[in-house]
């Protein structure tokens, strides 16, 4: 037998030098692992660490959806390959919940796509429709997939301000022709990621009455529309006429029935753009698996009206505990309508992330700097209320030490 050998001190394979994409290079630092990194070192000294950070919500999925789950993983048909685009009753559950939640009926077969999650579904739909040197108008600050999505697919992103002003809503008139002319693809979120602003049916009409004129793609992300208070209801984009020209919608069942860990979500709209969204996920992913879905097709089918409400009641008695405690210790914030997160201002000689990482520190708070979702989220911090009543009521009454 001959063995080989290698003389002493050499190597045997010369090391491969290791290059990557370089379109991560286009990616922002991730200013969120920073500060799980921080957050792990805090807890590392014995602090227990009270996260008000992610927008992961606390109380649990409906029962009566994990007892379908239990039933669904059970059967053998459900142990194999997925649709791609979904089960044919998920789709159909989806379109009939559209249709009595705001009024709007689409073909189940044609306008809608299950998804592994929204997230998934952004994600891929930029590389459904964005060609390298396309301008692609997204809202800032925002949710950081459709930044990524835009690069990613060698778009260039125009960044539209949300300012308190402007009640967190993008002046459109503002965007300059050329870029218009250019454009291909805009972005909303409303109920709004990370400023909890809602808007009514008129933002959607001014919206659809742009990209009509200007050739340019819809892309609205709902995945907060359940979440409200105080007799809000959110609208959908195709509550507006003509949207079904250019717009397409993203739901996430993560927020609306508790099931983040679950992912599963869907798409709507214009069956061109649901066909393109289809065609990448056909070639990169997989579909849902079909027990999750079988699970998802009974929250869509209602008996869930009751602990929807409930839930949003708790969402809402921990929103007004957070926002009168925090206005308490003259930090300035809106009361939100929706969403379980509230946009405060920081104090004055802070930043976004100066003042993350003191609270985190020295009160062992964790909160997200505004300056994570983009540049027009700097001086801002968003707090979720995704903690029970009590937990709320420590972390204020550590911040309150700090005197801010």
């Amino acid at each position: 037998m001959l063995l080989m050998t290698k003389p002493c001190g050499l190597r045997l394979f010369q090391q491969v030098q290791i290059k990557t994409a370089s379109r991560l290079g286009l990616l922002p630092p991730y200013l969120f692992a920073e500060l799980d990194r921080l957050k792990k070192e805090v807890a590392s000294k014995g602090v227990d660490v009270i996260s008000l950070s992610i927008g992961d919500p606390d109380l649990p999925t409906p029962h009566h959806i994990v007892e379908t789950l239990k039933r669904a993983a059970g059967d053998p048909i459900n142990h194999r390959y997925p649709d791609y685009e979904g089960l044919p009753r998920f789709r159909n559950a989806a379109s009939d919940w559209y249709r009595r939640r705001f009024g709007v009926s689409f073909d189940h077969q044609r306008e809608v796509c299950a998804l592994i999650g929204s997230k998934e579904g952004i994600a891929n739909f930029s590389t459904a429709v964005v060609d390298p040197g396309d301008i692609v108008l997204i809202p800032d600050p925002g949710y950081p997939v459709y930044y990524s999505g835009c690069v990613f697919n060698g778009g260039e992103p125009y960044f539209l301000p949300l300012r308190k002003e402007n009640g967190f809503v993008p002046d459109l008139a503002s965007i300059p022709a050329e870029v218009a002319r250019r454009a291909r693809m805009l972005w909303l979120n409303y109920p709004n990621n990370p400023t909890a602003a809602t808007v009514d049916l008129s933002c959607f009409e001014d919206a659809v009455r742009f990209c009509l004129k200007h050739d340019v793609i819809l892309a609205h992300d709902s995945a907060y529309s359940e979440i409200a208070y105080d007799g809000y209801r959110a609208p959908s984009v195709f509550q507006a006429q003509g949207s079904r020209e250019c717009a397409i919608e993203f739901h996430s069942l993560s927020k609306t029935f508790s099931m983040t860990g679950w992912r599963v979500g869907f798409a709507i709209g214009n069956a061109q753009l649901i066909g393109a969204l289809g065609k990448v996920k056909t070639n990169m992913d997989s579909g849902v698996f079909q027990a999750v879905q079988e699970a998802a097709i009974t929250g869509l089918e209602g008996g869930d009206s009751d602990q929807l409400a409930a839930y949003c009641a708790i969402y809402k008695q921990r929103r007004d505990l957070l926002v009168g405690s925090i206005r308490a210790l003259g930090l300035e914030c809106e009361q939100p309508r929706a969403t379980f997160y509230v946009w405060s201002k920081v104090p004055r000689g802070y930043t976004s992330v100066s003042f993350t990482e003191r609270v985190l520190k020295e009160a062992g708070v964790a909160i997200t700097p505004g300056s994570g979702f983009g540049n027009g989220g700097e001086g801002y911090v968003r707090f979720a209320l995704t903690v029970s009543s009590e937990r709320l009521v420590e972390a204020v009454d550590r911040l309150k030490a700090l005197r801010f």
